[in-house]
Formats: structure tokens, sequence, C-alpha cells
């Protein structure tokens, strides 16, 4: 916690606002105890207000970390739309009708759109209907709408980890590797033995990656709620390059004035730093990499003082030329 000499605190809980392609709107700064719904709703509300967006709808979408009753309660109460990922473990749930009628097989691209419950002891999902419940928010107050959508590549992927994950677990029970935390070791009368129930359960997850959504299907298809999720990596890779490129972190400052012009300063940059990237196609490192050694060389020779502007080889004037700086000597 940073304390500025007026007795306002001010921690190092940051929150960066990006649209969807992660162009910096709005960045501001929180006590380190402030729950993220005491943050995330006003600065939201605050911009609506201060832009005059009225009744235009706003769509927060976040990652499985924001996954929480009374997150999702907060931000569907203040009238905002919202679509966060979902745990896996959340899949048997959701899915039960599916895993009941059709068990774990599903088909390469396979989207269900479903309803998963509120809290975790309410149930949701009838096993006697084999059609999935499609979700009404007047009549599900219980539940959200969710949506699961089932990837070959992905699965593969999962079930090279689970491969891994598994053959240290056995390694662990072997006693050839150093005993700590590890997925799928139990201790059974005193002896490490391997959780088969919970490896079989994985298994049966592999492929699944899951979304929660208060959009029902007239405001928004499943395809495209997957869609709008999968653009939060372009709002990460900002978050990304603020913390290692522009250092936004850690900050040596005491007074909250302090604080926030070193953030203006950030957003700035960062806003500068997307523009370049969006124009040249190539990541900011690697736009200075290859402009930094641009050098034009000044000699003054008898009073006479003459500027020679670097020779740029063809990489490199074709990122100049996308941003609109002209050849040198033209």
């Amino acid at each position: 916690m940073v304390v500025d000499d007026d007795g306002d605190d001010c921690s190092g809980m940051v929150g960066l606002w990006v649209d969807r392609t992660g162009f910096p709107v709005e960045v501001g700064c929180f006590e380190g105890n402030t729950a993220e719904t005491r943050t995330l709703v006003p600065v939201i509300t605050t911009f609506a207000d201060r832009h005059d967006l009225g009744d235009i709808p706003m769509v927060i979408v976040a990652d499985a970390g924001t996954l929480s009753a009374t997150n999702l309660t907060a931000l569907d109460e203040a009238g905002l739309g919202f679509i966060v990922g979902s745990r896996s473990v959340k899949a048997p749930i959701d899915l039960a009708s599916h895993f009941h009628w059709n068990g774990d097989v599903f088909t390469d691209g396979q989207i269900i759109d479903t309803v998963t419950p509120r809290h975790a002891n309410s149930i949701v999902n009838d096993l006697a209907h084999r059609a999935e419940p499609v979700w009404n928010p007047d009549e599900q107050s219980g539940a959200w709408r969710a949506i699961w959508a089932y990837s070959a590549k992905r699965a593969r992927r999962d079930q090279k980890t689970l491969y891994a994950q598994e053959a240290r677990a056995r390694a662990v029970i072997n006693g050839e590797r150093t005993v700590k935390s590890t997925r799928f070791v139990k201790t059974h009368a005193g002896d490490r033995i391997l959780d088969e129930a919970s490896l079989a359960r994985a298994q049966s997850l592999v492929g699944l990656k899951g979304y929660v959504t208060n959009l029902d299907i007239t405001a928004m298809a499943a395809g495209e709620v997957i869609v709008r999720y999968h653009d939060l990596w372009k709002v990460e890779r900002s978050f990304r390059m603020s913390k290692t490129d522009l250092r936004a972190r850690p900050m040596f400052h005491r007074t909250r004035d302090a604080i926030e012009a070193h953030l203006t300063i950030v957003i700035t940059a960062l806003a500068v730093a997307h523009n370049v990237q969006e124009r040249t196609g190539l990541a900011i490192a690697n736009v200075v990499k290859q402009l930094r050694p641009l050098r034009s060389a000044t000699i003054a020779i008898n009073g006479t003082t003459e500027t020679f502007p670097p020779q740029v080889p063809a990489p490199q004037q074709k990122i100049l030329t996308s941003l609109g700086i002209p050849e040198p000597g033209h």
C-alpha cells in the first residue's frame, strides 16, 4: 500500500480499461483491499456518464478469475452485460444432460448452449429432458447462460498436458520424484496412490472450453459470444505491454498525484505503441530494435556544420513509411 502525505491511500492495484482491440481508454489506481466489483462497476459507469453514452449497451469481457456469484451479480444489477470464461470443473454440472444422454462424446467444433447455476447448491438442469435448456432470464433467475465448445485441437493439447501430469503423479507414487503437491495423487491408508477417479474425470473434459454470460440468445448468438471472448487476448497483450515494455510497475512514488502522473505517461505511451503496432504489424519491441540503430551524423569542420541522414535499409524504410515518416533526405 502506498500512502500519500495527505493520508489518502492508493495501492499498487491498477485498473486499465481498453477497447476490444486493446487500445487504452482509461486507467485508475485503487486501494489494494478493494473488491473488483467496487472498482470495476464505478469506473465503467463513470466513464459512460462522462462521455454521455446513455443507453448504449456495454458488455464486459473477463477471464475465469471474475467468475464469482458476487462479481457477476454486481455486473448484472448495474445493467452491464458480461462474458466470462468458465472453469472446466463446472462442465459436468452444466453439461449434465449431455453426459447423461451422450456420454463424453463430442464432435470437433460442437457448441452446446445451456445453463449454469448461479450458486453451487442449486440445480438448474433436469436430466429427464434430453434437450439442453435455453436460458431465459425471467424464468431462470437462479441460472446464467452457459456456452461450451469442443475443439479437437484443444483436446490434443489438453491430453498432452494430462499425460505429463499423470507421469509426474506416477513418479511421485513410485518414489522417483520429490513428494510435493501433485495432481492425481492421493493418500490412502498411509500410502500414496493414483487418484484414478479424478484422472478419468479430467480425461472426459479434454477439449472443452466454457463461457458464462447474461446475454440471452436474442442479444448474441453462441458463436459470437465465443468470438468476443477470444478478443480478450488483445486486451491481455496491452496489459503485458504496460507491465513489461512500458514498465508501469514497480512504482516508487508516494503521493497520489505522482502515481497518477506516472500512470498517465504509461497509458499515453501504450496508446502510441498500440498505434505503431497496428500500422506496422510488428511488436513494439521489434520496431524499437530495428529503428534504434538509425542515427544521423553531424560533422563540424572549419565553422561549417553538415548533418548526414542515416542510410535506411529497405525493411526499416518500410516501417517508417507505414508510420507516415518520409524517407531521409526527402
